[in-house]
């Protein structure tokens, strides 16, 4: 008897504990969503440009992409290789245009890639971004970066939606196979115990067709770009995923009304002009990707 108390009391704590993880891990309502970690305003896809973003209020979700070095790094970045757009080689200097695919991601090793500077070449697509030295960094930096400043800033938990880039054209040339990448990324998503809040995202259904199959309890959203009906893309990708995320111009109120009454969210990419995310809004999407995450928390 003289056990009752201590043990009733683990257990409302244990109660108590997983109430809150079962909370934070609910979907928003609306998820508001910085892509690239809001590159309108910072060098995308950098650690900084995720805590940027965290500071603005509304915002429930940093989007962000994948992919694997050569030796088996998860990194953070978009494109198959170094862009001379907006990056700098190591000594400072510019990346010529006919270099332009002279730095695959994929077949580079994390130290030599993470030399190559980001953040302070001007980027004439996005004139405000704030100009700092930054690096691509490892997915699993950025996770313990971001799960970092929620602890000590006592902030609601954030969402990750994060993208598998890769192709089939791509496959041992600009990506690994599909298996590997799935396996590669999961890896550092369950190492770092933040499974609840990730969706995995692609526009190449294949890894999310094994994400689907080994890891059903993972939210997946298929993005796609083109001139198919809602039915078509279901159909193409051979199951209905959590979210289906369409090019912005894509939507419209039958697309939205099939996807709800199959229980599917919508979630477009990437409306930057302050009426067009209203537009969006109004036909009750379930979320916006935007590079501009100020300006999207501002449509009512």
């Amino acid at each position: 008897m003289k056990f009752k108390t201590p043990i009733i009391t683990f257990c409302t704590t244990l109660l108590f504990t997983s109430a809150a993880i079962a909370q934070q891990s609910k979907f928003p309502a609306f998820s508001a969503e910085a892509h690239r970690g809001g590159r309108g305003l910072y060098p995308e896809n950098t650690i900084s440009a995720m805590l940027n973003t965290m500071k603005i209020d509304g915002i429930t979700t940093l989007e962000m992409d994948t992919h694997i070095t050569k030796d088996g790094k998860v990194v953070v970045t978009h494109d198959d290789y170094l862009s001379p757009a907006f990056m700098l080689a190591p000594d400072g200097k510019e990346i010529p245009k006919t270099d332009a695919k002279k730095y695959p991601i994929f077949a580079m090793n994390y130290d030599e890639l993470r030399a190559f500077d980001l953040g302070t070449k001007y980027y004439d697509l996005f004139p405000q971004q704030q100009k700092t030295k930054q690096y691509i960094p490892l997915l699993a930096d950025l996770i313990d970066s971001v799960q970092h400043d929620i602890k000590v800033n006592k902030r609601k938990q954030f969402f990750y939606n994060i993208e598998t880039k890769c192709s089939e054209k791509g496959d041992g040339v600009t990506n690994p196979q599909p298996e590997e990448f799935v396996k590669l990324l999961m890896d550092v998503i369950e190492k770092k115990k933040i499974t609840p809040y990730v969706v995995i995202q692609s526009f190449d259904k294949r890894t999310i067709q094994i994400i689907n199959k080994k890891f059903p309890k993972v939210k997946t959203s298929f993005l796609v770009a083109n001139k198919k009906t809602y039915e078509e893309n279901i159909a193409d990708l051979g199951f209905k995923p959590f979210i289906l995320s369409p090019e912005w111009k894509m939507v419209d109120e039958e697309m939205v009304k099939k996807a709800h009454a199959d229980g599917v969210k919508i979630i477009p990419w990437t409306p930057n002009a302050l009426e067009d995310i209203k537009k969006l809004k109004a036909l009750k999407v379930d979320g916006i990707i935007s590079d501009y995450p100020d300006i999207l928390v501002q449509a009512k």
